[in-house]
């Protein structure tokens, strides 16, 4: 039987929240052993455990550095500082905020750039019209899936610019060449924060092969002090804590399980939802692999409901959704002074039309099945759907079950 969404009368789907993302943590005695063991050292910062897990994940990562951070926004402020760089950065719009933050705390101009509507990604030809004279591009591996590197290190090589990346989603992709996000550009800086594949809690990671930039960097987070408390440059207080670390070696061996379980998840809901106009996937480069961080979908037309309506429907079933990035950052009220210098056209369409469905690694297949059965459900009722909501608001808001940001994370 055809089941009747909320918004049309039946009781919620779902009794409870089905939150959007939730955090996949280790646990267990050996956990709380070291923990307790740093706790009686005395030893609670850039300690043995931040060093081991430098070590572990460079390892993962198959990368000569990797330096531990509090933040990936923290890991970017320090990697554009200790660079030394000056001028226009070039930046997706479509991408957190902490990207552009980045660049605008370290005194430099933010050049935006487009993103390509299927990938999700900065769009190379959009890159290299606005690249030239530029001191750096900064690309983002959105909801994980690995930016055309090898496009936009052409366009870097050309203008003369440095190819960094915002790996914030990215811990555990891997690029078409099989090797893992976090060995591309000067360096690539991941998100440690609880939504994110791997996770220490918070914090963030920064991957090099530049020995020296890495030196500068382990100073640079600590005030620039490289001892005899005498500081050699401007920094600041960027350490990742002992215990964060010990979460974060604590979860590595777990993480390729956890990976391939959201790559199977993701499987899942584009085989259920494929047959459903309207709805179209990321498209992910032939090779390569996605860390999955997110799974979001475009929602176009066809599909009967607006974006925005469909998250409507789906919170009266008690699903969270997540309707990122919307506003880009030409868009954000911080931003809108910066000059758009090229079409955003895809950049408008994604942030229009992308809506995140609920991801984490431990999440079960049969759940996936019943959101996927809600979404036909309402597809199939789109036209009484949109009467309902467009008779009561011409311009309807989406409807979030859970208010808090620290219960599922935005970034």
């Amino acid at each position: 039987m055809i089941g009747i969404p909320a918004l049309l009368g039946n009781p919620p789907a779902f009794s409870e929240t089905v939150p959007v993302a939730r955090p996949t943590m280790p646990s267990g005695p050996d956990v709380l052993e070291r923990i307790g063991a740093t706790l009686r050292s005395g030893q609670v910062t850039n300690g043995a455990q931040v060093r081991a897990f430098e070590e572990e994940t460079a390892e993962f990562l198959n990368v000569p550095h990797v330096v531990a951070v509090s933040s990936c926004t923290t890991g970017l402020l320090l990697l554009l500082r200790c660079l030394g760089l000056r001028g226009k950065v070039v930046v997706p719009s479509f991408t957190f905020m902490a990207t552009g933050h980045a660049v605008v705390w370290n005194g430099m101009e933010l050049v935006f750039a487009d993103s390509d509507p299927l990938t999700c990604t900065l769009d190379p030809e959009s890159v290299a019209a606005v690249a030239p004279g530029a001191a750096a591009i900064l690309a983002v591996h959105t909801f994980g899936a690995p930016c055309d590197t090898e496009r936009l290190q052409a366009v870097a090589n050309d203008s003369g610019s440095v190819l960094l990346f915002d790996a914030a989603h990215g811990f555990g992709g891997r690029y078409p060449d099989g090797t893992m996000i976090g060995s591309k550009g000067l360096a690539e800086v991941f998100s440690l924060s609880p939504t994110k594949t791997l996770s220490a809690g918070e914090g963030g990671l920064i991957s090099t092969g530049d020995a020296s930039l890495a030196r500068d960097l382990r100073t640079a987070r600590v005030y620039g002090n490289a001892g005899g408390y005498d500081a050699t440059m401007v920094g600041l207080s960027g350490r990742l804590p002992e215990m964060a670390a010990i979460l974060g070696r604590a979860a590595l061996p777990m993480l390729p399980s956890w990976l391939s379980r959201r790559r199977e998840l993701a499987a899942r809901y584009q085989r259920n939802l494929s047959g459903i106009p309207g709805l179209g996937f990321q498209s992910i480069m032939t090779g390569a692999e996605s860390s999955v961080k997110d799974f979001t979908v475009r929602v176009d037309p066809e599909f009967g409901l607006e974006r925005d309506e469909l998250a409507t429907a789906l919170a009266a079933e008690n699903v969270e959704t997540r309707p990122y990035f919307d506003p880009p950052l030409h868009r954000q009220a911080v931003y809108r002074n910066v000059p758009v210098v090229t079409s955003l056209a895809g950049t408008d369409r994604l942030s229009a039309t992308s809506l995140t469905l609920p991801m984490h690694s431990l999440m079960q297949s049969s759940l996936v099945d019943r959101i996927c059965a809600v979404i036909h459900d309402i597809h199939r009722h789109a036209e009484r759907i949109a009467g309902v909501l467009r008779a009561a608001d011409p311009a309807p808001q989406p409807v979030t079950a859970v208010s808090s940001p620290e219960r599922t994370g935005i970034a």
